[in-house]
């Protein structure tokens, strides 16, 4: 039960509980508010001094107190008084902000709004105070004041979300008229972390009268079992809270029940982990039942059928409740609301369907089975929930088609079948639910067609999602000129067939917010008009793997639009920067062309993520892009961008940049240096040159290096090995960079990709190779293979090269000499090793043999004596092989035989046997 749902239960019994009070026992109170007292009465010049000595002790930045001065406290905001005495009997201090949804909308306001400070013990002076509203204030930890349990007359305390902290007083059970005790311990104040606990709850005995108890997130974990015990003696009790308490002890039996007045209990997010009790079941006068988050396990009990009141059934992830869904909750009249999700239910649902089919009467509003195992296919017996507005079912894993049932749903407003794997079709009885407002049927795959019968009802239909699998075997055949009844405010349509035009239904749709239509087959171009007139309200326009094309407007009238994704089409012509506020923009595989222009800082200065990759996009990279300090991701890729990269990256959040594939020249900017939040830089196949900055080395989260080919010069920095610790990939290859290789790049623990090649490197290999942790584990790569996927946004031909060469090292074409370290062999995950073209000698370990992983190796051309080992021939992973142009000798061992290209063994004059041509003296050929 959220926040929401909390508090308006509350404030719909606290309306209950406040005219049973008014009418029970201060009719002269409501005398005076309806005009029918002594408007005369004053008030006591004690409770009055009582006042404002608290309002002096208060915070009050919004002045909501201002009215509390002159003699007469009666007519004071917020005050009321006895009509016949001028007692002061309700004091309502209540912050008066309107909460949205539950929650609050601006925090600052909120917060201006709050009363704050110190309650004074003049307040005790109210002796004849029976109302006592401070909820929703800001008491930054205060305690609760034991004066509180003075109130001899106090019927309704209300403390709730005002921040107090500590033991809640013991007193407060000599509050023996009390009725209402609201005493939740959450709050939206944002000044701190405030604690409200209770060791025991003894002092509740002392309320024997009280029918409203909430003591929602206060902390019992000290209570033990013993709680029950304290609530068991409130005979009057009629709604209980005890949700985000940490109880962890909860009886599974319980002698004697006193509770029979209790219609509300909400014993949500605690740690019970344990069956669901038996002792529930004799709360027979229940209407709601909350048992969220609690870790119950075990099959759900077929006794619910007894609690024949309840209404609201909330019992919803708990996680280790399995089995099938007892078909007992059909037998529940008076069921409206029935939550079963996240709680790992297997099986099918005919049963629990077939439950309702014996009470064709029944009540049910909302059933959530959200987020479980369910399977099978929907009966036709879904149609029996004729009263049903919102229907859950996503995340499971249904199959077929949707039942032709759901057209007898006439109230449904909600339909959820998202995340399942619905292979069948939509019946055209969908196009009866005229009340229907949302729909989400994504991630599913779905078939057929989608005519006009199935949306021509659809009156109310506000928001529809649906996505099926890639092949678009889901296709839209309606009329190109057909209008529909309903405009939607989001529509989200991937992988059907909905073009190849844009048809009038679509066009039609003015209040959009939410546009996704992502390989829908539109090969059209954008019709001028709908765009033009796109609701000022879109936040979020996704029209991205069609075939689109032409030009698109400079401008649009979207000034909230953040979200942009046109990306794999044709369009052609500038780059369409349109809105001020975006934050997303993928415009990613077109022929936009045209250069970015120079003050994109300045047009989109809440840019994070930027893609315009794989354009025909030319002139500079803008400096304004440094004056963007939120930008994260700068795709830049696979266009004919010129010119320097500007030096002056000292204050932007850059975690990813591509600027691969251009013609960019200069030095690699030094400035990089201060992006520390850097953990992805590629910048291969370019003209860079000089040597690689110094200052990178302050970039410790660096996890992918790519400049491949440019004429970067100069040696390797051994602050890589030492400084770059998350390293994943470090890709060098067709440089000039020379010198030996040092010692210290075989620090860094996650390097799985090293490229090395085409280079002038010198010296030895290290022995120390054999120290590279992740090709000795193969641990974490496919957290890095995720950070470059978003990065470069997956799917091409780029990253999937990168994908092949994890767990490699390519040291090819240098200057290397010595011998192969046989320290290399420790490194069990190596699935690729490429050494050739270099200066190296002796022989190749037998121990080569230990590397079971290995895919592809490479020490063709060098200057590699002795025989081939053996047990090379024993890597059944190998497919790729070459060892052509060494100094090998003597017979090729056994097992080679699916090489039979002899150029894997040329240039090897004293190597002999099948594939090659010249036979092994006083042998045969045979391998």
């Amino acid at each position: 039960m959220d926040t929401s749902s909390r508090l308006n239960s509350t404030f719909h019994l606290t309306f209950l509980f406040l005219l049973i009070f008014y009418f029970s026992s201060d009719m002269e109170t409501i005398k005076l508010c309806l005009g029918d007292g002594n408007l005369n009465v004053k008030c006591i010049d004690t409770e009055r001094e009582a006042l404002l000595e608290l309002k002096n002790g208060l915070s009050d930045p919004s002045g909501r107190l201002s009215s509390w001065e002159g003699n007469d406290c009666c007519k004071w905001n917020e005050v009321i008084c006895n009509s016949q005495t001028g007692h002061i009997t309700k004091l309502n201090l209540r912050n008066p902000y309107p909460l949205i949804n539950g929650g609050v909308g601006d925090r600052a306001a909120y917060e201006r709004s709050c009363l704050g400070g110190n309650i004074s013990s003049s307040l005790s002076r109210l002796q004849y105070l029976s109302y006592l509203d401070m909820s929703l204030n800001d008491f930054r930890g205060a305690e609760i004041p034991d004066f509180f349990s003075g109130f001899k007359n106090l019927r309704y305390l209300n403390l709730s979300f005002s921040s107090f902290s500590g033991d809640i007083p013991s007193q407060l059970g000599n509050l023996s008229s009390l009725l209402y005790l609201d005493l939740y311990a959450d709050s939206y104040s944002n000044t701190g972390s405030w604690e409200l606990r209770a060791n025991n709850l003894h002092w509740l005995s002392g309320l024997s009268s009280l029918k409203y108890l909430n003591l929602g997130f206060v902390k019992l974990k000290g209570v033990g079992s013993d709680w029950l015990q304290a609530v068991n003696m409130l005979p009057s009790l009629v709604e209980l809270h005890l949700d985000y308490c940490e109880l962890e002890s909860l009886p599974l039996s319980f002698p004697s029940i006193n509770l029979t007045s209790l219609s509300v209990l909400d014993l949500s997010d605690n740690s019970f982990n344990s069956k669901i009790p038996q002792w529930l079941f004799n709360l027979t006068g229940l209407t709601k039942l909350y048992l969220v988050w609690n870790f119950f396990s075990g099959p759900i009990p077929s006794e619910f059928s007894r609690l024949k009141s309840l209404e609201v059934l909330v019992l919803s992830n708990n996680l280790d409740l399995g089995g099938q869904i007892p078909g007992v909750f059909g037998n529940l009249r008076n069921l409206k609301v029935l939550d079963l999700s996240a709680n790992g239910l297997t099986g099918e649902i005919h049963q629990f369907f077939g439950g309702f089919s014996s009470n064709p009467n029944n009540s049910l509003v909302s059933l959530n089975l959200n987020s479980n195992s369910l399977a099978g296919e929907l009966p036709e017996s879904l149609g029996v929930l004729r009263n049903l507005q919102y229907l859950y079912l996503s995340g499971n894993s249904f199959f077929g088609s949707i039942p032709t049932s759901i057209g007898k749903l006439s109230s449904l407003k909600k339909l959820d079948l998202s995340y399942n794997s619905m292979n069948g079709t939509i019946p055209e009885s969908f196009g009866q639910l005229s009340e229907l407002v949302d729909v989400n049927l994504v991630e599913n795959s779905w078939e057929g067609t989608l005519e006009e019968t199935h949306l021509m009802n659809l009156n109310s239909l506000e928001n529809f999602h649906l996505s099926t699998v890639p092949s678009r075997s889901l296709v839209f055949n309606v009329s190109y000129k057909w209008i529909p009844p309903f405009r939607l405010k989001s529509i989200q349509l991937e992988n059907c067939q909905l073009g190849p035009s844009f048809p009038v239904w679509l066009q039609v749709q003015n209040e959009l917010t939410s546009v996704t239509l992502r390989n829908v087959g539109i090969s059209d171009t954008i019709p001028g008009e709908w765009f033009s007139k796109l609701s000022p309200h879109i936040t979020h326009l996704v029209l991205s793997n069609n075939q689109i094309k032409g030009k698109l407007p400079n401008q649009l009238k979207t000034p909230n639009l953040r979200f942009i994704d046109l990306s794999s089409n044709r369009f052609e012509g500038p780059l369409p920067l349109w809105s001020a506020n975006a934050t997303e923009v993928y415009l990613q595989g077109n022929l936009f062309s045209g250069s970015i222009p120079e003050n994109i800082g300045g047009l989109m200065p809440r840019l994070e993520k930027f893609y315009v990759f794989s354009n025909h996009l030319a002139g500079g990279i803008p400096s304004s892009f440094c004056a963007i300090r939120g930008l994260q991701v700068l795709s830049l890729r696979k266009n004919q961008i010129s010119g320097e990269i500007p030096n002056c990256w000292h204050q932007s959040m850059l975690w990813a940049i591509d600027m691969s594939n251009n013609t960019l020249t200069g030095q690699i900017p030094s400035s990089f240096g201060f992006l520390s939040s850097l953990s992805v830089l590629l910048l291969r196949n370019n003209y860079l040159d000089g040597e690689i900055p110094s200052s990178m080395q302050n970039c410790s989260g660096l996890t992918s290096i790519d400049f491949r080919g440019n004429k970067l010069s100069g040696s390797l920095p051994s602050w890589i090995g030492e400084r770059l610790s998350s390293l994943f990939m470090l890709q060098l290859q067709s440089n000039s960079l020379r010198g030996p290789i040092p010692q210290q790049l075989c620090n860094p623990p996650n390097l799985h990709i090293l490229d090395l090649s085409g280079n002038r490197f010198s010296g030895d290999i290290p022995k120390c190779v054999g120290n590279l942790t992740a090709l000795v584990s193969g641990k974490n790569s496919e957290v890095f293979l995720q950070l470059l996927y978003v990065a470069m946004k997956g799917k091409t031909l780029e990253y999937k090269n990168i994908v092949a060469a994890v767990n490699g090292i390519n040291l090819s074409g240098n200057n290397l000499t010595g011998e192969i370290p046989v320290e290399v062999t420790n490194l069990v995950t190596l699935r690729a090793l490429n050494l050739s073209r270099n200066q190296l000698s002796g022989n190749i370990t037998e121990k080569i043999g230990d590397l079971q992983n290995l895919e592809t190796l490479d020490l063709s051309y060098n200057h590699l004596s002795g025989s081939i080992p053996g047990s090379l021939a024993s890597l059944n992973s190998l497919v790729h092989l070459n060892l052509s142009y060494n100094n090998l000798e003597g017979k090729i061992p056994a097992g080679f035989q699916k090489f039979k290209d002899p150029s894997v063994f040329i240039g090897n004059p004293s190597l002999c046997g099948i594939p090659l041509p010249n036979k092994c003296p006083g042998g045969d050929r045979i391998l």
